[in-house]
Order: C-alpha cells, then sequence, then structure tokens
C-alpha cells in the first residue's frame, strides 16, 4: 500500500527514544521531513546524526515541552524551517506512579497542557495549508482498569475525550484527528524493562495473561501510528486504535 507520505512535514515532540523514535525512523524512511526534539541538546544532536542519510531529512533542537514559552517557540520555529507542517504527533507522557499528588500536576503538565498547547499552535498552520493530521499516542491503561487508580491512566483518558472533540471542530478545516492506544510495549530503556528489573513477578504475570504470550514492539505501533497520519487514512477521523495484541478485555462496539 503506498501511503502517500513522501515530502510530508512532520513535528515529534520528545522523540528521541521508544515508540516515537520508531516513528520518526520509519517517517524518514518514507521520505518524510521531521523535527524532533528532546530535553538534552546531546541527544538531540545524536539522534540527527544517525537519522542521516534517509530518504527523509530531520531538524530539530533541545526543548523541555512543559515549558510553555520554549516549547511553544520550539513549534513555531520547527513549522518555518519545514516551510509548514501536515503532521503533528504528541505523545510525551511523565508516566506512571501512584504516589502522590505531584504525580497528577505533573501528568496534566507534560500529558495532557503539551498537547493542548500544540495543538492549538499546529492548527491554525494546517488551516493556512489546507489540512493535516493530528496524530495522539495514548494508552489501553486509559480504556480500562490497569495498574491501580493514578494519574497516568486518567490524563491519557482526558486525552480521548480532547480528541474526539477536537476532530469535529477542524473537520471543515481538512484537519483529521485521531489516537493510538498501545497496550504493554516492551523496549530497551523503556518502563517495561525497568518493571522487568524491578518487579519481575507481576511483569511475568502479565507477560503470562497476553494472548500472545508476549509483549508487543514499537514498531508494531509504528506501523499504525503511520496509517492513520497518512493521506492513505484519509477517511479516519475521531477514532482510537487499539494496538495491543487483544490484551485488552473489554468489548470495543
Amino acid at each position: 500500500m503506498e501511503l502517500g507520505l513522501k515530502g510530508k512535514r512532520v513535528i515529534i515532540p520528545a522523540s528521541t527514544k521508544g515508540i516515537l523514535r520508531r516513528v520518526v525512523d520509519q517517517l524518514i524512511d518514507e521520505g518524510c521531513d521531521v523535527a524532533i526534539c528532546s530535553r538534552s541538546e546531546d541527544t538531540v544532536a545524536r539522534t540527527l546524526r544517525e537519522l542521516s542519510g534517509g530518504k527523509g531529512s530531520a531538524i530539530g533542537r533541545a526543548c523541555d515541552v512543559n515549558d510553555k514559552s520554549d516549547y511553544e517557540a520550539w513549534l513555531e520555529e520547527m513549522v518555518e524551517q519545514l516551510g509548514g507542517v501536515d503532521i503533528f504527533i504528541p505523545g510525551v507522557s511523565a508516566g506512571g506512579g501512584a504516589d502522590s499528588e505531584r504525580n497528577w500536576w505533573k501528568s496534566f503538565e507534560v500529558d495532557v497542557l503539551s498537547t493542548v498547547r500544540g495543538c492549538e499552535v499546529v492548527i491554525p498552520h494546517m488551516r493556512e495549508s489546507g489540512g493535516g493530521a493530528i496524530t495522539f499516542i495514548t494508552t489501553t491503561a486509559s480504556v480500562e482498569t490497569f495498574g491501580g487508580p493514578q494519574a497516568y491512566n486518567a490524563m491519557k483518558g482526558s486525552l480521548l475525550v480532547y480528541a474526539k472533540q477536537l476532530s469535529q471542530e477542524v473537520g471543515r478545516d481538512g484537519i483529521r484527528v485521531n489516537c493510538v492506544s498501545p497496550g504493554p510495549i516492551y523496549f530497551e530503556g523503556g518502563v517495561w524493562q525497568m518493571l522487568k528489573d524491578t518487579m519481575a513477578k507481576w511483569f511475568a504475570k502479565v507477560e503470562k495473561d497476553h494472548p500472545s504470550g508476549r509483549l508487543g514492539t514499537p514498531e508494531e505501533v509504528s506501523n499504525c501510528v503511520l496509517f492513520l497520519s497518512s493521506p492513505a487514512a484519509s477517511w479516519v477521523s475521531g477514532t482510537n486504535l487499539i494496538v495491543d495484541g487483544g490484551f485488552t478485555k473489554r468489548v470495543q462496539f
């Protein structure tokens, strides 16, 4: 299938590792021009070197998405350098944790506010150019109980509501808004590796309970993100795509 991504201008915050890094890799392979960031200038520089020489190009600089002025300035800089924006993929997260009120504030500021701020910056540019696609990275923990009550689950759940409402508002501008909700995804340096190292018995139970007997990979999520973000999914908006290998137990009507 031809996704029609070649030449698309893409902005992906906090995308130097994990699922979002795999999304960047695949977009470069498709011939996209991609803007990335991380809080570390060294990390950004290393990632840009690794991405050089592909079919597409990569730009970026260090940026703290939790710093409103810095984040909004980075977004505007990336739009200017790319010559516009066709695709925006916000997926940054403060992670889990249920030990204090601090986690709720952090998850709200990082997961929710950075996504809202990002959309408010890029949507006017998309309207000006005639449309675009916005794909949120959320989680299956926001659609059924998992891991106990915590800010991560609730805040990601609020993004599902925001995405649906936003899709209705900007649809007439040719802008599609969707979500991709991964189940447990394992990669080196990720949360699930940490859980494997620190909570081995619980990790083994999750793995055993999975219908496939394993956790997912970043590429298995990235494939779905690319499709929903591409012109090939031109008639898909306002949806939440569950990418979990059948891990969730709910019936999805």
